[in-house]
């Protein structure tokens, strides 16, 4: 499983102690992507689509569109594709159609939609990311983790475990077979006194998920 650290870290001198690791970089905080490409191993593109939502502004996607076509010029760095939190499955989709860059882009799939359409993503798509939202917008609740379990009993059922990625779920994502997270921790808490970046960025990227799936019960009631 790769990690994806966040690269908005100030200040920017100690974004260094990440060299040689996986870095996030958001389309809201682009002001280290140069650097995150000239140290990073690789680089994952954030559509910035959770600040838009916090904030209850108005996303730019044409931007998002141009920076993207900057930076995917670079053969190991992708991109999240657009996506509205809390959208519904047809403004997503409505955004893949017109996203310009192929499958040099993962789509988002949010857990409060159906089933069905994450099975379709991951049959359309070489990559496809998990968002938490809805009833399932705190990470690691419980209800959380029967949706998740669900998610996966289904994923599991393919030939190949398809690769997914988990958004904001560094910390849990070692419980279920995800190709790569991504988390904020190292961004937000590198300024603690307990906390170095590089022990910080170790711990994470020993954390490993296990092999394969097996099929867990679950509440049908709860099956969508």
């Amino acid at each position: 499983m790769i990690h994806y650290h966040c690269a908005d870290i100030n200040p920017a001198g100690k974004l260094f102690d990440l060299a040689g690791r996986n870095l996030l970089v958001s389309h809201a905080y682009p002001r280290h992507i140069r650097m995150a490409h000239e140290i990073g191993q690789t680089v994952m593109l954030d559509n910035g689509a959770f600040s838009v939502w916090r904030s209850g502004t108005a996303a730019d996607w044409e931007g998002y569109y141009e920076w993207c076509d900057e930076w995917l010029n670079c053969p190991t760095t992708w991109a999240i594709l657009p996506d509205v939190i809390d959208g519904g499955a047809d403004a997503q989709d409505a955004l893949i159609e017109d996203w310009p860059h192929g499958d040099r882009g993962a789509p988002v799939w949010h857990m409060d939609e159906d089933i069905d359409r994450l099975s379709r993503l991951v049959h359309e798509w070489p990559r496809v990311c998990i968002g938490s939202t809805g009833q399932y917008a705190t990470v690691g609740s419980d209800e959380w983790h029967t949706r998740m379990t669900i998610a996966f009993n289904m994923l599991g059922r393919m030939r190949r475990m398809p690769w997914v990625h988990g958004l904001r779920m560094q910390g849990v994502g070692h419980l279920y077979p995800f190709g790569s997270v991504d988390s904020a921790d190292i961004a937000r808490n590198q300024n603690r006194p307990q906390n170095t970046i590089p022990k910080m960025a170790e711990r994470w990227d020993r954390i490993q998920p296990r092999i394969g799936w097996t099929q867990l019960p679950t509440q049908q009631g709860l099956i969508a």
